[in-house]
């Protein structure tokens, strides 16, 4: 009789754990593709939303100081997001790897291992960010009347680095098994505390660009905690156990993630550098130059939310599908995201032609700046058609785990493309401040046509996975 109840309760738990995530390796390509990626396109559209109320809000009740101060102090977040970004999605990679391939032991200590080592390197973060935040907006050529509010800013912010690391880590874990509804409900949770507390805190309360801060750290906190609650309320679906030795962490799977992390997190933080450099070459320039250019970066990462979105969709369907030893659907995987991400870019640059005036209107009253992000939402059309290409094949990259190419892409992109072209269009062919804007629309040009050769080989088909 016990063993009979032993039965039926493993039963009941294997039963649980199926309904967590999606087959991947199955069906229409681009159904499922499209099924699995809306949730992370309205999940980082939320996120992008959220964001952006913090410039509104600040841009029309502080004005040009709260907008730069909040656009400059929030460069450290900027360049840390990456960084979680980096790792938990080399972690999904991994772990839909481990999902095609039905390695469910490992994947469970792959869980633990990515919480605890994505926390410690958080809060090293934080402390250093918070020790050397002047030094670092000196760096930025932070101008002298925004250099107050950008570092209340930047030490607010600093404190929820941990909480956007353990969010990043909990939706790569999702994201591997196949699972991308979750992590919308999550970020929710923090748009909503966000916009609630944005108002309150910086048109009630007038604590200008230190009330943004603290209503970010808070909505951080929300989704971190939404997204942990998720986890122990389910924990049969992980094999999760709140105890000390589940965060233990694995030498070998510790190994695997850093091999693969360092260069992913490598590239994209050479392209923030880059953009770092961009931004203080930006503010070099003045007021209306850097307030167009703080106001233009917020618009960029919105109008591109569609193709990050199906791109990580995408990179976890080609490694599930890899991971499956189906080659030949991973390659249609890519294919299918290029349809769907040239599409989103079509529209996006119609609207960037047809009502850049009402685009930028939004975010300032400022007549001059609203007249210069008219050129600015201009020439970064190229950046959206030439970003909806490299992220089809970069996701192939991605998803078969090709982290010496990723590499030499950052690069590229980060430091080469971005600020070399950037400096040729300004310095020596004299375009001033729109030459900085021409070297970032045409920076992933050379890394997009190496992507693209590198699908085409298809030496992809060949590759040795991670779970071997």
């Amino acid at each position: 009789m016990q063993a009979k109840a032993k039965e039926v309760l493993y039963m009941e738990q294997a039963a649980k754990k199926a309904k967590m995530g999606s087959d991947l390796t199955q069906g229409p390509i681009m159904k499922g593709l499209l099924v699995f990626a809306i949730p992370i396109v309205l999940t980082n559209l939320v996120q992008q939303l959220y964001s952006m109320v913090d410039l509104i809000v600040v841009g029309q009740f502080v004005g040009n100081t709260g907008t730069v101060g909040v656009n400059t102090g929030g460069e450290i977040a900027d360049l840390v997001s990456p960084v979680a970004m980096g790792f938990s999605t080399e972690g999904q990679i991994y772990i839909a790897q481990l999902f095609g391939a039905g390695q469910e032991q490992k994947i469970k200590k792959t869980v633990g291992t990515l919480l605890t080592f994505m926390i410690a390197v958080s809060c090293v973060l934080a402390a250093a960010t918070i020790l050397f935040n002047r030094p670092i907006l000196e760096l930025l050529n932070c101008p002298a009347e925004a250099m107050g509010q950008a570092s209340s800013y930047m030490v607010i912010t600093a404190l929820g680095f941990p909480f956007i690391f353990g969010y990043n880590a909990v939706c790569g874990i999702l994201r591997g098994m196949g699972e991308s509804k979750k992590p919308l409900y999550f970020i929710l949770v923090a748009a909503a505390i966000n916009i609630v507390m944005d108002i309150f805190l910086v048109t009630v309360i007038p604590l200008e660009a230190a009330g943004t801060a603290i209503a970010t750290t808070l909505s951080q906190l929300g989704s971190f905690a939404a997204a942990f609650f998720f986890m122990c309320r389910n924990k049969e679906r992980f094999d999760f156990e709140m105890k000390v030795s589940y965060f233990k962490m694995d030498r070998d799977i510790l190994g695997v993630l850093v091999k693969l992390g360092i260069p992913q997190v490598v590239r994209s933080l050479l392209v923030r550098v880059s953009m770092l450099w961009v931004n203080a070459s930006a503010n070099s320039f003045g007021m209306t130059v850097s307030a167009t250019n703080s106001v233009g970066n917020k618009l960029q990462k919105f109008l591109e939310v569609f193709v990050q979105g199906v791109d990580t969709a995408s990179a976890s369907m080609v490694g599930q599908n890899l991971g499956a030893k189906k080659t030949e659907r991973a390659g249609k995987v890519t294919l299918c995201t290029l349809a769907a991400t040239l599409t989103c870019a079509a529209f996006t640059c119609a609207l960037c032609w047809l009502i850049p005036h009402h685009i930028f209107r939004l975010f300032t009253k400022e007549a001059d700046v609203i007249e210069m992000g008219v050129t600015f939402l201009h020439i970064f059309t190229v950046h959206f058609i030439v970003s909806a290409i490299i992220g089809a094949f970069q996701a192939m990259v991605t998803g078969c785990g090709f982290v010496e190419l990723g590499f030499a892409i950052g690069i590229l992109d980060g430091v080469v493309c971005k600020i070399g072209l950037g400096w040729l269009f300004m310095t020596v062919f004299g375009l001033g401040y729109e030459g900085l804007w021409w070297g970032v629309a045409c920076s992933r040009i050379l890394p997009c046509l190496i992507c693209i050769a590198y699908y085409v080989s298809g030496k992809w088909k060949t590759r040795r996975l991670l779970t071997e």
